[in-house]
C-alpha cells in the first residue's frame, strides 16, 4: 500500500548505512588510514609555518576580506550587526524603513574602536562608513551635541549615513564578486589568469521557490557556460576556466520527497548543462547543498555518467563535503561510478558549508546523531582521509582540493607530490595564501571560486562566507590573528585528537538529549533510505489490521451498530469499523471514574510519571510508531511528515507532564476530568489531554473527535497496557450527544476541551450552573495574522508562508490565515508565493511526494467552499491544482488579496490566506485591526529591525509569537501553546501551570526566572495607606505578592540551537472585582496594584467610596462596562444565576477567579510565548564560532 523506496546497490547502502554514524567511530575509522613518515611530518610543518610567515607579512597588502575577518571578529556584536545589516540593507526598497534598520542596527555597535587596527585601506574605509554611522544614529540629547554641525546632520542625515553604510556594503560586494555579468566576471579574471589562476565560476542566487525562478536560474547558467566557453579557447578542463551549478536553483523542488520530479524535469536540464559544457570542453561541477539532498545528488550523477552522449567527457565535476560522516564512502561510490564507465571525474573536495544548519535540523527533526562531526578538527581529520582516497584513484578521479588552511595544504601538497591535482579556494577570501602556491612558487594550479552577480544577490553567500570564515576557530580568522601564535596553527589535525578519547562537542550534544534530562522525541528522517524502507513495510504491515472498535470502559455499555470509517483522501479506503456509545451509557461511565479516585490518588506521583515515561517509549517503537502513523495518514489525512510531528508531539506531551508531575510532586487532584479533543491533532491533543489529567492524579474520560476514534482507541489500550487501570481511564466513543451527557453529569470535576468557541462556550455555560465550580480548560481557534516589512528576506518569508497556511490544509488552530505584507514589496512578495503554491502537490496524503492532504469531511469541505466561493466574486485569488482528488474530500489551497481586514468575518479553518497590503505608517492599524477580530492565538512577525519586532510583539494579541520563521508546530516545553480571549481560557499546553490547573491548590508554583516582573510601587502605597486607616495589615500580603509578581517576567526555555524560546507572563489591563468583605477586597487589589491591572467595580461595591484614593488602581463603572472584563476575581460566592449570566456574554469565555479564600495572582497572568529564530540573517554567529 505504500511505496518509499527503491532498491540500492551496496556501494549506495554504505553511504546510507554511514548517514549519522557515531562520531567516535567514524574519525577512529578515517584516522586509521593516515600515517606520515617523520621526514613527510617536517617536511609539511616547514612549508606550513613558511606559508603562515608570509600571510603575515603580506597582510597589509591582503585585500578586504582576510583582514575584514580578523578586524570584525564575529564574536563581537559588531561582527553580527554588519551581517545583518549587510544581508538586509540592499534588498530595502524603501528609505523610510532603511533608515529604521541602520538606526536598530549600528547605534549599539563599537565601530570606533576598529578603525586604524588594519593595516587594509578597505577594512578602514568599511570602518570609517560605519563610525559616521554609529555616531549619527545614537540618540543624543541636545545638551550633549558638540556643534551645530552634528544637529543638522542629525536632522537631515539620513540620505547621508544611507550613502556611508550603502557605500561600506558595496564595497564588501566587489571584495566577494568577481563581476556583476560573467563578462565582466571574465574580463576582472584576467590580471590573476597571467598570474597562473584559473576560475571556476558560479551564478549566485537563492534556491528557487519558483519555477519561474529556475528557469531564469537555467537560462543565467547556459549564457555563462556559453560565454566562459568562447573565452577558453579551447584550452581544455584542466587549463581553462568553469563553472560550479547549485541544482536547488534550476529546479523548485530538489528535495528526495519529490525523487520523480527530479529525475524527470531536473535531469533534463542538468544534461543538457553538461552537453552545453563537453561542445565547449570546459569544467561543471555539481555544487554540494545540504545533507539531505546527497544521495539524491548520487542518482543525478549516476545517470549522467552512465550517458552514452557524455562518454569521454573529463569535465563532470562533483563536490564532496568532508565534514559529512558519508564523505569516504561517497567517494568509493563516484571512483566505482568512474571505473564501472570508463570515465574521468573531476572531485572538488570541501569542508562544507552548512554546518550550523545541519546542527540545528538535526535537533529538530529529533534526529538519533549529527549527518556532520561536531568538531572541526575531526572534520579536518576527514579531510585528509578522504584526500588519500582520492589520490588513490588517479586513473579515474582528477582531485581539486579547496581549503583556505595552511596546515591542510601542505600536507596535500607533500601527500601530492608526483600527483595530477589542482588547489582551489574562494574569491577574496583565499588569495594571500595562494599567491605562495600559484605558477612557479609551488608549481601548482589554483583554481578561484568565483561568485558572479549583483550586490543584491551576493547577501545570501556573503553572510554564509563571513560566519564561516569569521567564526574564531576558522583559519581564515587565526591566520590573521597575531595573538595566535604559529606553531598552534602547523599543529597536525591527527595530533589535536587522542584516538582513544574521541568525544564530540559538548556544546552539541546529541539531537535526542537537547532539553537535559528530557528525552527529545524520536524523529523519522525521510530521506534515508533504509528508514524509508522499514517504514514502508511497517507501515504497509499495519495497514492489513482489520481494525473493528468500541468504547473501553470499565463496565459494559451500550452501543449503537458500527459504521465504516473512510480515508477522507479516497472514500474507496475503508480504514476500520467503529461503533458509538448510546448516551446514556455516560452515567455508568462517569460512575466507574469517580469511585476509582482514591485508588489513582494513591499511586505516587513517580509511579504515575513511570508509566506515562513507559507509554511514551512504546509509542516509539519503530512498528508502533509506524502504526499510529499510518492511522493517521489514513483516518485524519495527514502527510507523512505531519504524521510524524503528531507522534512526536503526544511522545512529548507524556514526557514533559511526567517531569511536571514529579517535579511538583502532585497529589491533589480535582478528581474526575472529561477530556474532549479534536480530530485535526488526533493523537498529539488527545494523549496531551489525557496524559495531563492522569499526571496530575485525575481519574480520565475520554472522548475523541467522532471522525478520529480508531487512533483514540490505540492509544488508550496502550495507556492500560503500562499499566494504567481501565476504570481509571476509559475512552469513550461518540459524537456531540456523547459529549453532551459527559459534560453535563455533576459528579465531574472538570473538563478540558479543545476546539470551537461556541463548543466552548456552550459547555462554560453547563459548569456555570452548578455551585461546586468545576474547572474547564478550553483551547478554541485563532485568525492567526503575520506581519511582513521591506526588510525581510522573501525567500525566507515565503517557505514560512507556505507552511504556515497550508501544512495540514490548513487545519490546526495556530495556521497562518491573514498576511500583512508591507506595500514596498508586496506586489514581487505575492508573485513570489503564488508561484511557490504552484508548486505544491495536493493529493493522496500516503504519497511521499504529497504537501497538501484532504480536508477531514464533507462538511469541512462545504464550509470552507461556501467561504471560498463568496470571496472569489469580490477578491483576487490564486488557487492550486488537485491532483486525483475525486474520491476524497480535498479543498484546493487558495490565496485571496483583500483591500482590507473587514472583509473577513470568521475563522477560516482549512487552506485559505488572505493577504492585505499596508503602509509603513499604517502598522499600528493594522495590528488594531487584527487584534480587533478578538482572538489571541498565534502571531508572526518577518523583519530585521529589533525596534519594529518589539513594536509589534509589544502590541499584538497573541499567545504565541514567532519571529522570523513559521508560525505552526508548536513544540512542547520550548513553545508552550495556548492563547486567551477567543481563544480560549489557557493555561498554556506543555506549560508550567497546566497540571497545576488540574490540581486543588492554594497557590500555583511560580517558575524561576531570567528577567524579574515589572512592578508598580507607587500605585502600591495608595492602596496601603488606604488599608492602614482602615486597620487592615497587608504587610504580608505584599510581600508573598512581591515573591510571586510574574508581570512582565521572563524564563528562557531550552530549545534547539540557533533558536531563543522564551515565556514570559503579561497581567490583565483590567480585571471586575466583585463584593466582598473590606480586608479581601483591599487584600486582592494590593496585588493587582502591583502587577498594574485596574479594578472594575459597580457603584454599590464596598471599595467605590474610596475610589478617589484609589484613582490608579480603581474604576467605578455601571455593570454593563465591568462586564466587558474576561477575567472576573469573586472575594465572594458568586450566585449560580450570576455565573450563567457572566457565561452566556458575548464575546470570550468569562473566567471567575475564586478569590474567596486566598487570591493568586498566577491565576491571572496571560502566559506569552515567543520564539525568535536567530539564524535568520542567514546563520548561527554563536554556534559557528563553538565549533
Amino acid at each position: 500500500m505504500f511505496r518509499f523506496t527503491h532498491t540500492q546497490t551496496p556501494l549506495k547502502d554504505a553511504i546510507t548505512a554511514a548517514y549519522r554514524l557515531d562520531e567516535a567511530v567514524a574519525v577512529q575509522n578515517l584516522a586509521g588510514t593516515l600515517d606520515f613518515s617523520q621526514a613527510q611530518k617536517d617536511s609539511i610543518h616547514a612549508l606550513a609555518r613558511s606559508l603562515i610567515t608570509q600571510v603575515r607579512a603580506d597582510r597589509s597588502k591582503s585585500s578586504g576580506v582576510d583582514a575584514l575577518m580578523h578586524e570584525f571578529s564575529l564574536s563581537s556584536e559588531e561582527g553580527v550587526a554588519l551581517m545583518c545589516l549587510a544581508e538586509a540593507l540592499l534588498r530595502v526598497p524603501d528609505n523610510v524603513t532603511r533608515d529604521k534598520l541602520i538606526r536598530d542596527k549600528l547605534a549599539d555597535g563599537d565601530w570606533k574602536r576598529h578603525v586604524g587596527h588594519s593595516p587594509s585601506m578597505f577594512v578602514n574605509a568599511a570602518a570609517w562608513g560605519l563610525v559616521l554611522t554609529g555616531k549619527l544614529t545614537t540618540d543624543v540629547s541636545d545638551d550633549s551635541m558638540a556643534s551645530a554641525l552634528t544637529r543638522v546632520l542629525q536632522k537631515g542625515g539620513e540620505p547621508f549615513i544611507r550613502g556611508g553604510v550603502n557605500y561600506a556594503m558595496k564595497l564588501l560586494g566587489k571584495q566577494f564578486v568577481t563581476g556583476q555579468t560573467i563578462d565582466e566576471a571574465l574580463s576582472n579574471g584576467k590580471e590573476r589568469e597571467r598570474l597562473g589562476y584559473r576560475f571556476s565560476f558560479d551564478m549566485l542566487g537563492e534556491a528557487a521557490m519558483t519555477q519561474a525562478d529556475a528557469d531564469r536560474y537555467f537560462n543565467d547558467y547556459v549564457n555563462a557556460i556559453h560565454a566562459i566557453g568562447k573565452d577558453a579557447k579551447g584550452a581544455g578542463v584542466y587549463d581553462g576556466n568553469g563553472i560550479s551549478v547549485k541544482l536547488s536553483a534550476i529546479h523548485p523542488r530538489y528535495f528526495r520527497s519529490q525523487h520523480k520530479r527530479v529525475m524527470s524535469e531536473l535531469l533534463p536540464k542538468l544534461k543538457a548543462l553538461f552537453l552545453l559544457a563537453k561542445e565547449y570542453d570546459i569544467g561543471l561541477n555539481i555544487d554540494a547543498e545540504e545533507a539531505h539532498r546527497l544521495e539524491l545528488s548520487l542518482e543525478l550523477m549516476e545517470a549522467l555518467v552512465s550517458d552514452p552522449d557524455l562518454a569521454g567527457f573529463a569535465g563532470i565535476g562533483f563536490v564532496v563535503q568532508a565534514y559529512q560522516k558519508r564523505c569516504p564512502f561517497v567517494i568509493d561510490y563516484l571512483i566505482d561510478l568512474a571505473r564501472r564507465h570508463n570515465q574521468k571525474l573531476m572531485i572538488r573536495l570541501v569542508k562544507g558549508a552548512y554546518w550550523d544548519s545541519e546542527i540545528k535540523w538535526a535537533q529538530v527533526d529529533g534526529m538519533d546523531g549529527y549527518p556532520v562531526f561536531t568538531r572541526k578538527v575531526h572534520t579536518d581529520v576527514s579531510y585528509l582521509a578522504c584526500t588519500k582516497k582520492l589520490f588513490l584513484a588517479q586513473d579515474v578521479i582528477f582531485p581539486q582540493f579547496a581549503t583556505h588552511n595552511a596546515q591542510t595544504l601542505a600536507t596535500i601538497y607533500e601527500m601530492g607530490k608526483e600527483l595530477d591535482f589542482e588547489f582551489q579556494c574562494l574569491h577574496g577570501m583565499g588569495e594571500t595564501l595562494y599567491d605562495q602556491v600559484v605558477g612557479d612558487k609551488l608549481g601548482r594550479r589554483v583554481r578561484i571560486y568565483a561568485p558572479v552577480g549583483t550586490h543584491k544577490t551576493l547577501l545570501a553567500y556573503l553572510v554564509r562566507r563571513l560566519l564561516e570564515n569569521g567564526a574564531n576557530s576558522s583559519f581564515v580568522n587565526r591566520i590573521v590573528d597575531e595573538k595566535v601564535s604559529i606553531d598552534e596553527m602547523v599543529v597536525s589535525p591527527l595530533d589535536e585528537i587522542n584516538l582513544n578519547q574521541i568525544t564530540p562537542n559538548p556544546l552539541t550534544p546529541n539531537p535526542r538529549h537537547i532539553y537535559g534530562e528530557r528525552k527529545n522525541s524520536w524523529g523519522v528522517d525521510l530521506s534515508n533510505e533504509h528508514l524509508l524502507a522499514q517504514l514502508q513495510e511497517n507501515m504497509t504491515m499495519a495497514s492489513g489490521i482489520d481494525f473493528n472498535v468500541s468504547s473501553l470502559t470499565h463496565h459494559r455499555v451500550a452501543h449503537a451498530p458500527a459504521f465504516a470509517v473512510l480515508n477522507p483522501a479516497n472514500h474507496k479506503d475503508v480504514v476500520g469499523q467503529v461503533a458509538f456509545m448510546k448516551p446514556d451509557g455516560a452515567l455508568e461511565v462517569i460512575g466507574a471514574a469517580t469511585a476509582a479516585q482514591k485508588k489513582w490518588q494513591k499511586v505516587s506521583p513517580k509511579e504515575r510519571a513511570d508509566m506515562i515515561r513507559a507509554f511514551a517509549d512504546l509509542m516509539e517503537e519503530p512498528k508502533r510508531m509506524a502504526l499510529l502513523m499510518m492511522m493517521a495518514v489514513r483516518e485524519a489525512g495527514k502527510t507523512l511528515p505531519n504524521a510524524i510531528a503528531e507522534v512526536r508531539e503526544a511522545v512529548d506531551f507524556c514526557r514533559y507532564y511526567a517531569d511536571e508531575c514529579e517535579r511538583l510532586n502532585l497529589n491533589t487532584p480535582l478528581g474526575t476530568v472529561v477530556a474532549i479533543s479534536p480530530w485535526n491533532f488526533p493523537l498529539a491533543i488527545f494523549v496531551g489531554e489525557v496524559v495531563s489529567a492522569l499526571c496530575a492524579g485525575n481519574t480520565v474520560v475520554a472522548k475523541p473527535a467522532e471522525q478520529t476514534s480508531i487512533i483514540a482507541h490505540l492509544a488508550v489500550s496502550w495507556l492500560h497496557e503500562v499499566g494504567i487501570d481501565t476504570d481509571v481511564l476509559q475512552l469513550v466513543l461518540g459524537a456531540g450527544d456523547v459529549g453532551g451527557a459527559l459534560t453535563a453529569d455533576e459528579r465531574i470535576d472538570g473538563v478540558i476541551f479543545t476546539g470551537s468557541t461556541d463548543v466552548a462556550k456552550r459547555i462554560n455555560t453547563l459548569l456555570a450552573k452548578r455551585s461546586d465550580n468545576p474547572v474547564l480548560i478550553a483551547e478554541t481557534g485563532g485568525m492567526n495574522a503575520m506581519i511582513v516589512d521591506s526588510t525581510a528576506l522573501p525567500e525566507q518569508v515565503c517557505a514560512d508562508v507556505l507552511a504556515s497556511a497550508f501544512d495540514s490544509a490548513g487545519q490546526r488552530c495556530s495556521a497562518l490565515r491573514i498576511l500583512c505584507i508591507q506595500e514596498d514589496i508586496a506586489t514581487h512578495m505575492i508573485e513570489m508565493i503564488k508561484g511557490a503554491m504552484d508548486e505544491l502537490i495536493v493529493s493522496d496524503p500516503g504519497l511521499l511526494s504529497t504537501d497538501v492532504g484532504p480536508v477531514i469531511d464533507g462538511d469541512a469541505q462545504t464550509n470552507l467552499l461556501e467561504h471560498i466561493n463568496a470571496l472569489k466574486q469580490t477578491s483576487d485569488y490564486h488557487e492550486v491544482r488537485v491532483v486525483g482528488g475525486e474520491h476524497g474530500t480535498f479543498v484546493a489551497p487558495i490565496l485571496f488579496e483583500l483591500k482590507d481586514l473587514s472583509q473577513l468575518k470568521k475563522e477560516v479553518f482549512g487552506p485559505v490566506l488572505h493577504v492585505v497590503r499596508y503602509r509603513t505608517h499604517e502598522l499600528d492599524d493594522i495590528i488594531d485591526s487584527i487584534n480587533n477580530k478578538g482572538y489571541a492565538l498565534t502571531h508572526g512577525v518577518h523583519s530585521r529591525i529589533d525596534g519594529t519586532i518589539e513594536h509589534v510583539a509589544s502590541r499584538i494579541q497573541a499567545g504565541n509569537v514567532y519571529i522570523n520563521r513559521n508560525i505552526v508546530g508548536a513544540v512542547v516545553g520550548v513553545q508552550p501553546f495556548g492563547g486567551h480571549g477567543l481563544s480560549g481560557t489557557g493555561p498554556k499546553a506543555g506549560g508550567c501551570f497546566y497540571l497545576q490547573r488540574l490540581s486543588r491548590l492554594d497557590s500555583w508554583n511560580v517558575p524561576t526566572l531570567d528577567k524579574p516582573a515589572t512592578t508598580y510601587d507607587d500605585t502600591v502605597t495608595s492602596v496601603m495607606n488606604l488599608a492602614q486607616s482602615v486597620g487592615v495589615n497587608l504587610d504580608d500580603t505584599i510581600k508573598t505578592a512581591r515573591q510571586r509578581a510574574l508581570n512582565h517576567a521572563q524564563t528562557t526555555l531550552k530549545g534547539p540551537t540557533g533558536e531563543v524560546n522564551t515565556l514570559s507572563w503579561h497581567a490583565p489591563h483590567s480585571v471586575a472585582l466583585t463584593s466582598g468583605a473590606l480586608d479581601k477586597a483591599l487584600a486582592s487589589l494590593v496585588v493587582l496594584a502591583l502587577n498594574g491591572t485596574k479594578a472594575h467595580i459597580t457603584p454599590e461595591h464596598e471599595l467605590a467610596s474610596y475610589a478617589n484614593e484609589l484613582s490608579g488602581v480603581l474604576e467605578v463603572m455601571e455593570q454593563e462596562n465591568v462586564d466587558k472584563n474576561t477575567i472576573i476575581v469573586a472575594l465572594s460566592e458568586l450566585a449560580v444565576h450570576e455565573k450563567v449570566r457572566l457565561s452566556e456574554l458575548d464575546g470570550a469565555i468569562r473566567r471567575v477567579i475564586d478569590a474567596t479564600d486566598s487570591f493568586d495572582m498566577a491565576r491571572l497572568y496571560h502566559e506569552i510565548s515567543q520564539s525568535y529564530n536567530t539564524t535568520a540573517a542567514g546563520g548561527n554567529a554563536s554556534l559557528m564560532a563553538s565549533a
